[in-house]
């Protein structure tokens, strides 16, 4: 039964997995992508928890996933020396499955071709709602007709900038940021693997500074406060200018860390920020994954990305053409299901602003019963039985 046209922007992870349902279960769907082709690698990303176990059966993806996961790896933070502080286990930092975001993306769209065409290399630059559709204006194709759109298209969305609203009123940045770059050199000399196939990654911590490098992620990472002033998203040398500011004159092996940025070509660099809404849709757009509920680096935007398209497609569905009823019905549930997205920040925790700090977050992985409380935690955030079983293909 045809349902509907549906048009889709972003093809990492929300996107595809969104497509798969719908393409499934009668809309017709378009995925379109700014990017030229798939990307393939980046960071890892994981799964934690009953829930997100589930989705991913129901979808038929969980054995491919874990086919392809990456070993577990374990953050042992050292101070100049290399000397151990404390050890931040790969059960804490990477749930119970992890996986590359590029491979994570391409499982996906293994089986999300059923009723679903991909367009890369474009993007929506205008959206018009008019009576029973919206009017797509495409950078390349020129203007099309849909009955949905949802924007899957990450926390720098278009369709939430042209639909819901400018992003200064609607992403609250949290006074920290991240940057990640691929290269070796800077873990010469230490043990990044070990026989038992987990990795390890070594982090160095000053107040309101990270360096990790090495392990099964990137192979480095930076994370620290700054007010990001001079940042411009689309000009590379201004990125790398707020890294070298914020690490300059460290030791360790910050300097080599810095030296791979440079020349990486995989280069990242953003801020940590999330998300101020409490409700996803408006009219005949909704918002899927870090479009509608980010929170960078707080572990848990993966797996509200998979569960918010499995919610988002049963809804819409179970409506049999109501998108009003189905998005009304969509946002009550991930209004309670993001709560932790809406009020977390990872910066304190990865990057904590004084030595005193630096020491209690270090003890809290020293002590087992605190261990044990935090990891509790995490757990029970991953985990909400009340998402329906929806009857999806």
């Amino acid at each position: 039964m045809h349902s509907g046209t549906v048009l889709i922007s972003g093809a990492s992870i929300a996107g595809p997995a969104l497509a798969r349902w719908l393409g499934r279960n009668g809309f017709d769907v378009t995925v379109v992508e700014k990017a030229g082709s798939p990307r393939p690698g980046g960071q890892a990303v994981d799964f934690k928890g009953a829930t997100h176990r589930r989705v991913l059966d129901q979808m038929g993806v969980y054995d491919a996933v874990a086919a392809r996961q990456t070993a577990k790896t374990d953050w042992r933070i050292v101070d100049e020396s290399d000397r151990v502080q404390a050890v931040i286990p790969g059960e804490f930092i990477g749930g119970d499955l992890e996986i590359l975001r590029g491979d994570l993306s391409d499982v996906i769209r293994g089986v999300a071709s059923e009723g679903v065409e991909y367009v890369f290399d474009d993007e929506i630059v205008g959206l018009r709602e008019r009576g029973d559709g919206v009017e797509a204006a495409f950078a390349r194709r020129g203007t099309e007709r849909f009955d949905l759109v949802i924007g899957a298209d990450g926390v720098h969305s278009a369709v939430r900038r042209l639909g819901f609203g400018p992003e200064k009123e609607l992403v609250q940045p949290l006074g920290y940021w991240y940057a990640v770059a691929s290269g070796t050199a800077a873990a010469d000399g230490l043990q990044t693997h070990l026989p038992s196939g987990r990795g390890v990654a070594f982090g160095y911590n000053v107040p309101g500074r990270l360096a990790l490098v090495g392990g099964q992620k990137s192979p480095n990472l930076f994370v620290f406060s700054s007010t990001g002033e001079g940042y411009d998203r689309h000009d590379r040398s201004t990125q790398l200018r707020l890294v070298e500011e914020a690490f300059r004159g460290l030791g360790w092996r910050v300097g080599a860390m810095l030296d791979a940025c440079a020349d990486a070509p995989d280069f990242y660099l953003d801020a940590l920020a999330r998300t101020r809404m409490s409700t996803f849709t408006r009219g005949r757009l909704a918002l899927v994954g870090d479009a509608g509920y980010a929170n960078t680096l707080g572990g848990f935007g993966t797996g509200l990305a998979i569960v918010g398209a499995y919610v988002l497609a049963g809804e819409l569905a179970g409506a049999r053409g109501d998108h009003e009823a189905a998005f009304q019905a969509y946002d009550r549930r991930m209004r309670s299901l993001t709560k932790i997205a809406r009020t977390g920040n990872a910066g304190p925790f990865l990057a904590p602003a004084s030595p005193g700090r630096i020491r209690t977050r270090n003890w809290s992985f020293t002590n087992r019963l605190m261990y044990r409380t935090m990891q509790a935690m995490t757990d029970r955030f991953a985990t909400d039985e009340r998402i329906p079983r929806y009857p999806l293909r």
